[in-house]
């Protein structure tokens, strides 16, 4: 009597084992629990893809400031460049090199011939 009841319970305990480990097989393949899995594993993967990038964006930077050094070295460019972009000049875009004044002028000049906004008709 004792064996089959020992054999009785070891049966009961493999199916409650065997029917747990199904059931969550299942849960885990519902549409529902897929589409978690996937969005969580596309959501690792795009941070993996962001820190790599990362680091290649400093790599490269650091990389091209100390390539930037070696040529200026080479070339004996030491002097810091002013990255301050020049002062605007107001001269016209076409100059007549044949004319007897050959100063530029300001386009701004209201005798200028190129002014539009010259309401002398001498011109």
């Amino acid at each position: 009597m004792f064996r089959r009841t020992f054999w009785f319970t070891t049966g009961v305990a493999t199916g409650v084992w065997a029917t747990t480990k199904v059931n969550r097989k299942l849960r885990q393949l519902t549409p529902e629990s897929l589409a978690a899995t996937a969005a969580n594993k596309a959501i690792e993967a795009g941070g993996r893809i962001r820190d790599r990038a990362v680091d290649f964006a400093l790599d490269v930077r650091d990389h091209m400031a100390r390539r930037e050094a070696e040529l200026g070295d080479a070339l004996g460019l030491d002097a810091r460049v002013d990255r301050e972009l020049p002062a605007s000049r107001r001269y016209t875009a076409i100059e007549n090199r044949n004319s007897p004044k050959n100063e530029p002028r300001y386009a701004e000049d209201p005798a200028h011939p190129t002014n539009p906004y010259n309401r002398n008709e001498d011109h």
